[in-house]
């Protein structure tokens, strides 16, 4: 019997944290049995130039949509992607994922994962958050939505900055369902 293929599409935003999205880029690579759809908006990549001082976004071995291709697979729940990461996730993209505006491939597809009962995890990355930010992961939470804050945890002691970013990215991966070896508390 073969085994299923995991369908999942990553959507990186404008917001600071370029590095998150490379770190999680970098680990889909290294499995076989992952289709992986990327959107990146036009901002994201002025973003990933800024923070990481390159354009390796284009370097991943990932079909990459157009914001506007809504004939992309995901843009229906009828393609069966089962996973949604929008990461980083500006609270202008949570805003418009909260309200279910459809306004490009990414709000679309947020929206086809939300309405198909599907996993969609946001990785916010703002600071402080403003009460309309919190009205907004509680609608997005109360849809079905995982927010998951850009909040690295210290526990095992990283040494440096991706160090620091993977510890967001391996809680990403554990929320996604998809092994990896990591610090464990307790372990």
């Amino acid at each position: 019997m073969s085994v299923k293929k995991r369908k999942i599409i990553i959507a990186i935003t404008g917001a600071s944290g370029s590095i998150y999205a490379k770190l999680l880029l970098d680990t889909l690579s290294t499995f076989q049995n992952i289709e992986v759809g990327v959107l990146l908006s036009d901002n994201a990549k002025i973003v990933w130039k800024t923070e990481l001082e390159n354009e390796n976004y284009n370097n991943y071995p990932f079909t990459f949509y157009n914001k506007n291709d809504f004939n992309a697979p995901f843009a229906s729940g009828s393609a069966n992607y089962d996973t949604m990461v929008i990461i980083p996730c500006s609270m202008g993209t949570l805003g418009r994922v909260a309200h279910g505006i459809s306004n490009d491939l990414l709000t679309r597809a947020a929206d086809v994962i939300l309405k198909e009962r599907r996993k969609l995890i946001l990785v916010a990355r703002e600071t402080p958050y403003s009460l309309i930010h919190i009205n907004n992961m509680k609608l997005v939470t109360e849809a079905g939505g995982i927010i998951c804050p850009a909040t690295p945890s210290f526990y095992s002691q990283p040494k440096t900055i991706e160090e620091v970013a993977k510890t967001v990215v391996d809680r990403v991966l554990d929320l996604m369902g998809i092994e990896n070896d990591t610090y464990r508390w307790g372990s």
